[in-house]
C-alpha cells in the first residue's frame, strides 16, 4: 500500500483531470449505446475504479470508448428487438453479455494470452477501426439534425397495420405459453384484444420505426426524411459544439475542449430557455446492482451473443494493452499485460452489474493522466470517485444536457477515432493487405461488426500461409547436386555418388501452408536416384499437416526403391516422428546421422 500513496498530490490531480475529460464522453458513448448517459457514467465510475485497482499499468484510465460502445450498439439493439422495444426487460440479457465479456477478459489473463494479443494484424485493426469512426458519425447525423423517428408521426403511422399484427400475435404466443388458448370461440383472445390501447399501438410502431431505421443502413435510408424536416435549433448547437471543440484546441490544450463545448453550448441552451431535446434523465442516487441479471437469466437468449461477448473482450484487450503501451512511453516503466486483462475484465464485471457499459483503457485520458502527475494506480481510482461525486451531485443537471450537444461530441470522437495512418498508406502497401483493410472497413460498416473481424482475421491467416507457404517452397527446391549450391559440408562429397545420390535442403518449417510444395519432393527426385539424403538441420518445426507431409513423401520414395536417409533432425521434429512410428517402422533409426559427416562415411562404406 506504500507504493500506492507514495504520490498522493499528483496522483489526485491527475486522476481528477482525466475524469473532467471522461466526463463528456462517457455520457456520449451512454447514449450513443443506447442505454443511455447513465449506464456510460456508471461504466466510467467503476470500470474506472476497479481496473486500476486490480490492473497491471498504474497510470491507466479506463472508461467506455468508442470501439467497444460501437459493438455494445448493434447487440444491444439486437436484444431489445427481441424484447420489443422494451429496454427496461431487455436490461438483464444485455447486462449479463457485458459480465460474459468481463469473465472472458479474466479468462486471457489468468492463461496468460496478454502478450499474444499483439499478434493480431494490422490491416484487421485498422479497417475496424475506421469502421467504428464511420460508424459513429454516419448514426449521429440524424440526431444532429433534431430528427428523431419517433417523433416523424407521418413515418410511424405507417408501421401500424404492422404493429397491431405484431400485438396479436403475442397475445396468442401468451395464450399458448399459458395454455389457455381456445381455437373454437378465440374468447380469451378477444377479452385481451379488446384491451390494445392507441398508446400501445403507437408505442409498437415506433419500436418497429426505430428498428427500420437504426445501424448505417437505417440512418443513411432516413437521410432524405431527416433532410425535408431539419430542426435547426438542434443543428446550431452540434454545430456549435464542433467547432468549439476543434477551435478551442488551437488556442490550449491545457484544458479539454470537449468539456468546455459541453458546459458553453449546454450552458447557454439551458438558461436561455431554448426548446431543445434533452438527454434521457439520469438517476439521482448511488448506482443500484441489477439482480435481473442473476434472476432473470436465460441461457436460450445469451447463446447467440457468446461470440459478442467474446469480441468485445478481445476488443477490449487490444485498446488497453495498446494504451498501456503508450503509458509505458510516457512513464519508461514496464505494464503486466496480464494482470491488465485480468483487472479490465473485474472492471467491466463489476460495471455491468451496476448497468455500467464495457471499456477499456483509453489512450487521451491515460495520456493526461500522466501529463496531470498522476503515476500510480491511485489516479485511475480517483477518477473513478470523482466521477460517482459529479453522478451523485449533478445528476439532474446533468440530465439538462441537449442530446444535440451529446451528437456533436460524438461526431469529433468518430473522425479521431478513424485510422488515417493506415487509409494514407493503402497507394504503397501490398494488395493483400489493402484488400484485408476494405473488406473489414465495408463489412464492419455496413453488416456486422463481430463477423467483419473474424472474417479480416480469417483472409489475413490465409494471406500469411500463402506467403510463408511460397517462402519456404522458394528456398526449398528439389536440385540434384550439380544444380543446387552445395553446403560447405558438401564441398568434398564424392563425385562418384552425385549421378545416383541427391541431397535435398529443407530450409523453414514443414507446416501446413507449405506442405504442397514440400509434397512435391518424390516426384521431382530423377529415376537414377538409389539414395536421397534429407538435410533437415534448418527445420526448427513441424506441425501435423508437415508430419503426414514427411510420411506420404518416405511412402513415395519407397515405392521407387529410392532410400532415404535423414541428417541433423532437430528436438521438435525428432519427437513427432517418433510418436506416431515414422521413426524407426519407415526410417531406420541408422539412417538417421546428426551431421553429414556422418552420412557421408556411411554412404562411402554402404554404397
Amino acid at each position: 500500500m506504500k507504493s500506492l500513496f507514495s504520490n498522493v498530490k499528483g496522483d489526485t490531480f491527475g486522476g481528477i483531470t482525466a475524469g473532467i475529460v471522461a466526463l463528456p464522453l462517457a455520457l456520449a458513448f451512454g447514449v450513443s449505446s443506447g442505454l443511455g448517459p447513465s449506464a456510460g457514467l456508471y461504466g466510467a465510475i467503476f470500470l474506472g475504479f476497479f481496473a486500476a485497482f486490480f490492473g497491471g499499468t498504474p497510470t491507466q484510465i479506463s472508461g467506455p470508448t468508442a470501439p467497444l460502445t460501437a459493438v455494445s450498439m448493434v447487440m444491444i439493439a439486437g436484444i431489445v428487438q427481441v424484447n420489443d422495444g422494451d429496454v427496461s426487460r431487455a436490461l438483464p440479457a444485455i447486462l449479463t453479455v457485458f459480465v460474459m465479456a468481463g469473465l472472458f477478459q479474466i479468462l486471457l489473463g489468468s492463461i496468460g494470452l496478454g502478450q499474444y494479443i499483439k499478434y493480431i494484424p494490422y490491416p484487421v485493426v485498422s479497417g475496424f477501426m475506421t469502421a467504428i469512426g464511420l460508424i459513429i458519425v454516419i448514426t449521429n447525423i440524424l440526431p444532429i439534425m433534431g430528427y428523431y423517428v419517433e417523433n416523424d408521426q407521418q413515418f410511424v403511422d405507417q408501421f401500424k397495420p404492422k404493429a397491431e399484427e405484431m400485438i396479436i400475435s403475442n397475445i396468442l404466443k401468451e395464450e399458448v405459453d399459458d395454455g389457455i388458448l381456445v381455437l373454437e370461440d378465440f374468447k380469451e383472445t378477444i377479452k385481451r384484444s379488446n384491451k390494445i390501447t392507441k398508446s400501445d399501438i403507437l408505442k409498437e410502431s415506433q419500436v418497429l420505426a426505430s428498428k427500420e431505421t437504426s445501424g448505417v443502413i437505417g440512418a443513411v435510408k432516413s437521410l432524405p426524411r431527416a433532410f425535408r424536416s431539419i430542426n435547426y435549433l438542434e443543428l446550431i448547437l452540434a454545430l456549435s459544439t464542433i467547432v468549439i471543440i476543434y477551435g478551442f484546441k488551437r488556442i490550449t490544450t491545457k484544458i479539454p475542449s470537449t468539456l468546455v463545448a459541453l458546459l458553453v453550448v449546454s450552458g447557454v441552451a439551458i438558461f436561455a430557455g431554448l426548446d431543445y431535446q434533452p438527454i434521457e434523465e439520469i438517476p439521482g442516487g448511488f448506482p443500484i446492482p441489477n439482480l435481473g441479471i442473476f434472476t432473470n437469466f436465460d441461457p436460450g437468449i445469451i447463446s447467440p451473443y457468446i461470440f459478442t461477448a467474446l469480441t468485445l473482450a478481445f476488443l477490449g484487450a487490444i485498446d488497453s494493452l495498446l494504451t498501456s503501451v503508450v503509458a509505458d512511453n510516457m512513464t519508461k516503466t514496464n505494464h503486466n499485460p496480464n494482470k491488465e486483462l485480468i483487472g479490465q475484465g473485474i472492471g467491466n464485471s463489476i460495471a455491468a452489474i451496476f448497468g455500467g457499459l464495457p471499456g477499456a483503457g483509453a489512450t487521451i485520458r491515460t495520456v493526461v493522466n500522466i501529463n496531470a502527475g498522476g503515476k500510480t494506480r491511485l489516479s485511475g481510482m480517483v477518477t473513478g470517485l470523482f466521477l460517482l461525486i459529479v453522478l451523485l451531485a449533478l445528476g439532474p443537471i446533468a440530465s439538462k444536457i441537449p442530446a444535440a450537444v451529446l451528437a456533436g461530441i460524438l461526431i469529433t470522437v468518430g473522425f479521431g477515432v478513424m485510422d488515417y495512418k493506415g487509409l494514407k498508406a493503402i497507394p504503397n502497401i501490398p494488395k493483400a493487405e489493402v484488400t484485408i483493410m476494405i473488406v473489414v472497413l465495408l463489412l464492419s460498416t455496413f453488416w456486422n461488426l463481430v463477423y467483419a473481424v473474424g472474417i479480416g482475421l480469417i483472409i489475413a491467416s490465409l494471406v500469411f500461409m500463402k506467403k510463408m507457404g511460397d517462402a519456404t517452397a522458394e528456398k526449398s527446391d528439389v536440385k540434384s547436386l550439380e544444380e543446387e549450391k552445395s553446403w560447405d559440408d558438401e564441398l568434398s562429397f564424392p563425385v562418384e555418388y552425385k549421378k545416383n545420390v541427391f541431397i535435398k535442403h529443407i530450409k523453414g518449417p514443414i507446416f501446413f501452408g507449405s506442405t504442397s510444395h514440400f509434397q512435391s519432393l518424390a516426384k521431382q527426385i530423377p529415376k537414377t536416384a538409389d539414395y536421397v539424403v534429407i538435410r533437415m538441420e534448418k527445420v526448427p518445426y513441424i506441425d501435423q499437416s508437415g508430419l503426414y507431409a514427411i510420411e506420404d513423401i518416405i511412402l513415395d520414395l519407397e515405392k521407387k526403391n529410392i532410400k532415404h536417409l535423414l541428417v541433423g533432425v532437430q528436438n521438435q521434429p525428432a519427437y513427432l516422428l517418433q510418436s506416431i512410428d515414422i521413426i524407426p517402422d519407415l526410417i531406420p533409426t541408422e539412417h538417421i546421422f546428426d551431421n553429414f559427416n556422418d552420412c557421408t562415411n556411411w554412404i562411402k562404406n554402404n554404397i
